[in-house]
């Protein structure tokens, strides 16, 4: 059997088994909801691969709400980014995996110069290569708007859900803890009045 010396026994379990931040029955019924909404909406648009917009929600949503936001503003401007970048490089180098190579190469180290988180630079580069690698009928130029706005599509249903269970999740907490505090005792005299007398 394959040994790794780096890898303590039971290690693969540590990084599967969610400790921290374990999904629920409702986290899963809201991203199914958030997933079909966003395709319903990139088809109402007419756009020709709708199925862009729901992988968008879902990377979204697979972060933390405070994480989401950072996520969002990276991929929308990473998906950006590629987007020109490859209709622009299909222009002049159609289908030239050389093309996309440097490309590829080009985009990073403008990240580098600016200091551009490196998702953005993924999400920039995964652009890139469904625009002018994957063989189509349409133009790249045509390609990559799709693209923009399908997955601008996704990321902003994701972010509206994540806001409206926000709203939801807090006000039923805030309610919930005004309940119980209702009952508490709220000052001193209150709990020495209802301590039992000796």
């Amino acid at each position: 059997m394959f040994k790794n010396p780096g890898m303590k026994k039971g290690q693969l379990g540590e990084w599967f088994i969610a400790k921290a931040n374990p999904p629920s029955v409702t986290y899963a019924a809201q991203t199914a909801l958030a997933v079909v909404a966003s395709y319903l909406i990139a088809y109402l648009f007419r756009l020709p691969e709708a199925y862009w917009a729901p992988m968008a929600t879902l990377i979204v949503m697979q972060s933390t709400l405070s994480a989401a936001l950072p996520i969002s503003v990276q991929y929308v401007a990473g998906t950006a980014v590629g987007a020109a970048v490859g209709a622009v490089t299909d222009i002049y180098f159609p289908g030239s995996v050389w093309a996309f190579g440097g490309a590829v190469f080009i985009i990073g180290s403008f990240c580098v110069v600016l200091g551009v988180e490196r998702s953005a630079y993924r999400y920039a580069s995964i652009t890139l290569a469904i625009v002018m690698l994957v063989p189509r009928s349409t133009s790249a130029r045509l390609v990559a708007l799709h693209r923009f706005f399908e997955v601008s599509i996704g990321i902003a249903v994701g972010l509206a859900f994540f806001a409206l269970w926000s709203r939801i999740d807090l006000g039923v907490s805030s309610k919930a803890n005004h309940d119980r505090s209702s009952n508490e005792p709220t000052s001193s005299e209150d709990i020495i009045g209802s301590a039992p007398k000796s």
